[in-house]
């Protein structure tokens, strides 16, 4: 089934003023993000459910309406920040199917629109081993097949992006610590921004001004001022929502039990003054009260 987002134009050129981020589509699992019908590889048809019916709406009208208006419809680049697999993992059994290749062909049908739209400039960033393999192998074949854009060594697919923005520099990667309580939710994301800092004055290296964690999905940003090159800017550091609902494991874990997902992405842009982050999500609803 093609997607909607194949008739809009795409993108003619690079242009770092714009980086769209999206992360943890978990395509085949039965809560991730998939498109209305899949035609797996015994011939078989799956139709997705009313929740992947409503994450697709959503993915729709952030490609189709958000981005356009928050870049000025000029062109971006499009950064997949890890898990866009469910691979089989766990012992899990809510996968749409075993197969990785069905797998495979759900992300490729969602993601290949967005990799025309931005006229190939996308980067994908490797997720965690139980989904997309020991290595990530499975991020990279993904990577590969749609023809993103690879790295020094000649991989399709990466552990971690230092990438510019404008001026900024941005360091973007999967991983972050996560908490059970929502009073600590920001405590790991201000700790990368600030250990970054560390780091960078350890060895004299440019510090980044923004960075990029996924893995929780979940939306949340720290933002503090800063200093560079004798003018004031801001440092930030952000976690990216995903795009999967909740899983049976998502009731095991405390804090992430009792709270309802968010799907969405993020925006980091080079204004006129200075680099600033917009942040598009929703919010699925709870269950039904019953009397």
């Amino acid at each position: 089934m093609k997607s909607k987002i194949n008739a809009l134009p795409k993108c003619t050129k690079a242009y770092n003023r714009n980086r769209v981020i999206i992360s943890d589509t978990h395509c085949g699992c039965q809560f991730g993000l998939c498109p209305s019908k899949v035609v797996l590889d015994g011939g078989g048809i799956y139709c997705a459910s009313p929740l992947q019916i409503a994450i697709w709406e959503n993915w729709q009208i952030f490609w189709n309406e958000w981005i356009p208006q928050v870049t000025h419809n000029e062109p971006y680049s499009v950064i997949v920040n890890g898990d866009t697999q469910d691979g089989v993992h766990h012992r899990s059994t809510t996968q749409i199917s075993h197969n990785l290749a069905d797998q495979q062909k759900i992300a490729e049908m969602c993601l290949k629109p967005i990799v025309d739209r931005c006229d190939g400039n996308m980067y994908i960033i490797r997720g965690t081993e139980a989904h997309v393999g020991q290595s990530a192998e499975n991020e990279e074949r993904l990577a590969k097949s749609l023809g993103v854009i690879p790295d020094e060594a000649g991989n399709y697919s990466r552990f971690e992006l230092w990438i510019k923005t404008g001026s900024s520099l941005c360091h973007i990667m999967h991983h972050i610590g996560s908490t059970g309580s929502a009073a600590y939710e920001t405590t790991a994301v201000h700790k990368e921004l600030t250990e970054s800092f560390v780091e960078a004055g350890r060895w004299g290296d440019e510090p980044p001004q923004i960075i990029v964690r996924s893995h929780r999905h979940r939306c949340s940003e720290v933002r503090i001022p800063a200093m560079k090159n004798g003018e004031t800017c801001y440092a930030t550091s952000f976690t990216t929502a995903g795009w999967q609902g909740k899983t049976p494991f998502t009731f095991k874990i405390p804090g992430a039990r009792i709270s309802q997902p968010q799907v969405g992405g993020s925006l980091i842009r080079a204004g006129d003054e200075e680099t600033h982050t917009r942040h598009k999500y929703w919010r699925i609803a709870r269950p039904k009260i019953v009397n």
